[in-house]
């Protein structure tokens, strides 16, 4: 988890927690887990799988509702405000929750999540801007997203038309990086940054997360 938007907007979120645990129906996701981190910190959870990473990713997004202990994002105290928390986070690269269209191509997401980000997080002044000058500001925001998460279209086979099903693993991971930037979260969480990387790839994939 990354406590930086990675785009140079707004200030990262702090992250707070005090024997944190969630208890679903078939038991402990996770439990006790207690951490304190500045805003820009780069958190990294390790563990086997079942062991709970993904559930407390989840729940220091305020996507997954914890069920003991104390949590605190930013401003905001969990599970209290997680609506609010979902606002100021992201998520990328996790299974289920952000899976990528491989039908669709990389640019088809990209301009379908810059319209959605506009449509429902940007501003009312935002939204009555004259249409070229709209367009103009969610390319600007794609680029930058892009760069930060070191995605180049023009390396890609066919560009930006380049379906996903014919990305390498490491370039869906960028990808994903770039839908979650594309929202200027002031936490971003990744999942299984290392799953079916080389060595020299995920070294390049934390690179970028720092």
């Amino acid at each position: 988890m990354d406590g930086t938007d990675g785009t140079g907007g707004t200030a990262g979120a702090g992250v707070r927690t005090d024997a944190l645990g969630l208890k679903g129906p078939r038991g402990w996701a996770f439990r006790g887990v207690t951490l304190d981190a500045e805003p820009g910190s780069l958190i990294a959870i390790e563990g086997p799988s079942g062991s709970g990473r993904t559930c407390l990713l989840l729940a220091l997004s305020g996507r997954m509702k914890p069920t003991e202990g104390v949590a605190v994002v930013g401003e905001f105290k969990l599970p209290r405000h997680m609506a609010a928390l979902r606002r100021i986070s992201a998520v990328a690269n996790v299974a289920g929750v952000t899976d990528l269209e491989p039908a669709l191509t990389v640019g088809e997401h990209l301009r379908e999540r810059a319209l959605l980000e506009r449509r429902f997080t940007g501003s009312l002044r935002e939204l009555l801007h004259p249409r070229a000058r709209r367009v103009h500001e969610a390319r600007l925001r794609v680029d930058a997203a892009l760069a930060a998460a070191g995605l180049d279209p023009e390396t890609l086979p066919k560009g930006s038309r380049t379906a996903v099903r014919d990305l390498e693993r490491h370039q869906e991971v960028r990808l994903s990086l770039a839908l979650a930037l594309l929202g200027r979260p002031r936490l971003l969480g990744v999942d299984d940054v290392d799953m079916k990387l080389s060595e020299a790839e995920r070294a390049e994939v934390w690179e970028v997360l720092r």
